[in-house]
């Protein structure tokens, strides 16, 4: 099946389609932006639009992992040092977590991510073209969602496609050039043919200003309107707040970030952490968006084509393990945590039951599994982190129907935190500490003084926290820091185990050599290969 697979998607890509550039049409079930201009109604279905894109199925393939938004957060979850899908013949990921040469720009893999983030992109500007100045407080809020969709997906692509130093890859591409800090094209609804077809990608200063300009306005315009979102698929003042704080994260203005973080968890006041209970929950746990501690979630339906196909491509297929139907509950591709991640976890860190212990180990037999059969059948180290729908294990229409979280307050604690510690290592020890104790297990100490010291610890609570999570590869990126795959005891596959000095060069996502066909913009600016360029330890 691996070697099936790995054919399938070394395909080189045959059809010419433009991606930076966007000019194609977003779909809209036939509705034109005359007939938006009429008809409220029509707004209010594009508008829709954006969450339901980030969902999108089979965007360019029909292989297994290609539905939208959730398998970009798998797959770079199995780029870093944490999450790690087992091979029994259904590793739909391992081009990811291994770094093959089907990764890289001329291949099928890096066309399916490019082509879903910049449509996702093409969703959200669909809208804000057509409002160019709101007038209604409704009209007002959709453009204030859609600007901060918009800025969420750009910042994602930034922080994936910026090339940052390392030790493997050269910035110095196979055209010669430098590409070092160069992000990806922008993209706005009033630009030109010739624009768009000249399109260079932008240098990480000039993103982060177009970042901070949408999310300002988007920040000015929630502000201004009294009309509350339909639910928590759309984005709100505090997420605004919150993705600016990670922006600042991203360009190492530690003192903006936790600026931003304390004004997120200040003004989302009906935000809370997760408790023990809630996390743990059986039926609910990290499925479910209702819980004060999320502030963005996508949220799966029971009638969406990805729940109801027999192919079992999608978030819940992959991730919740105690099911038994999709690729994970069935087939057994039980996603696991890293063991040294684990055995660095505190066993009263309650956090910690959220994965199968080893056998004689201290909490072996105290998870909480739906059904102890079940869990008894799971590798060590699987997560039982998130929870079918509703803790049904056969019902498609229940178990697949989830939610995902996109943001958390918790993320903002953490933020300040790091953000704090960076010049204060006191004071974001202080923070980090009364999060944890408040919050997570009472008796947690951070024994680190220094700056360093506390950034790390902040860096691994991070991991523990928010693992499988679309959280932890940006800090990885961002932190300059390793993988260390291989070593004794460790559960990696031995075609995966590698071990890196710092950020591993993968990290560098390349992207799509058509890209350069059409936006000359990018030509002979493309991000170098990196499938191939490892070598397991």
């Amino acid at each position: 099946m691996k070697n099936i697979f790995k054919k399938l998607a070394v395909l080189a890509v045959a059809t010419p389609m433009l991606t930076g550039c966007i000019e194609e049409t977003f779909p809209t079930n036939g509705v034109t932006t005359e007939q938006v201009a009429d008809s409220s109604k029509s707004l209010e279905s594009i508008v829709k639009g954006m969450p339901a894109y980030m969902k999108k199925w089979h965007v360019w393939s029909t292989n297994a992992f290609d539905f939208g938004y959730p398998s970009v957060f798998i797959a770079l979850n199995l780029m870093t040092n944490d999450m790690i899908q087992p091979y029994n013949g259904y590793q739909h990921f391992m081009y990811w977590q291994e770094v093959t040469i089907s990764i890289d720009p001329g291949y099928l893999l890096s066309q399916i991510n490019w082509y879903y983030l910049n449509f996702q992109v093409k969703a959200a500007n669909e809208v804000i073209g057509m409002l160019p100045n709101p007038e209604s407080d409704e009209q007002i809020k959709f453009l204030a969602e859609a600007l901060t969709y918009r800025s969420a997906t750009y910042l994602d692509m930034a922080r994936i496609y910026e090339f940052l130093p390392n030790e493997t890859v050269s910035a110095i591409n196979s055209a010669g050039n430098d590409v070092t800090g160069l992000t990806v094209p922008y993209v706005t609804p009033d630009m030109t043919s010739d624009q768009l077809s000249n399109n260079p990608r932008l240098p990480h200063e000039e993103m982060m200003k177009n970042l901070v300009a949408d999310l300002t306005r988007a920040e000015e315009l929630f502000k201004s309107t009294s009309s509350a979102r339909e639910s928590k698929v759309f984005p709100d003042l505090a997420v605004v707040y919150g993705l600016l704080a990670r922006a600042y994260m991203w360009d190492e203005n530690y003192a903006k970030a936790a600026e931003y973080a304390r004004l997120a968890i200040n003004t989302g006041s009906q935000y809370r952490p997760l408790t023990e209970t809630e996390w743990l929950d059986k039926a609910n746990g990290f499925n479910n968006s209702s819980f004060d501690s999320w502030m963005w979630a996508i949220q799966y339906e029971s009638n969406d084509d990805p729940v109801t196909t027999g192919q079992s491509s999608n978030w819940a297929s992959f991730m919740c393990s105690e099911t038994n139907i999709g690729y994970n509950g069935q087939y057994g591709t039980n996603m696991m945590i890293d063991a040294a991640l684990y055995s660095s976890i505190d066993d009263s860190d309650w956090r910690k039951l959220s994965w199968k212990a080893p056998a004689g180990s201290f909490l072996s037999g105290q998870e909480p599994y739906i059904s102890s059969a079940k869990g008894a059948t799971l590798m060590d180290y699987t997560s039982i982190k998130f929870r079918p729908g509703n803790g049904s294990v056969s019902d498609r229409a229940t178990a697949f129907a989830v939610a995902l979280p996109l943001m958390r307050i918790e993320e903002m604690y953490l933020i300040e935190a790091e953000a704090t510690a960076h010049s204060n290592p006191t004071e974001g020890k202080k923070l980090l500490e009364n999060f944890m104790k408040q919050y997570r297990y009472d008796t947690y100490a951070c024994l680190a003084t220094d700056s360093e010291g506390v950034v790390d610890e902040c860096f691994k609570q991070k991991r523990i926290e928010f693992w499988g999570e679309n959280i932890i590869f940006f800090d990885y990126k961002r932190l300059n820091k390793g993988v260390t795959r291989a070593y004794d005891g460790s559960n990696w596959p031995a075609a995966a185990q590698y071990n890196t000095n710092g950020r591993p060069g993968w990290m560098n996502l390349p992207f799509v050599d058509y890209e350069g066909n059409f936006n000359k913009g990018v030509e002979g600016y493309l991000n170098p290969a990196v499938g191939d360029k490892f070598d397991p330890a």
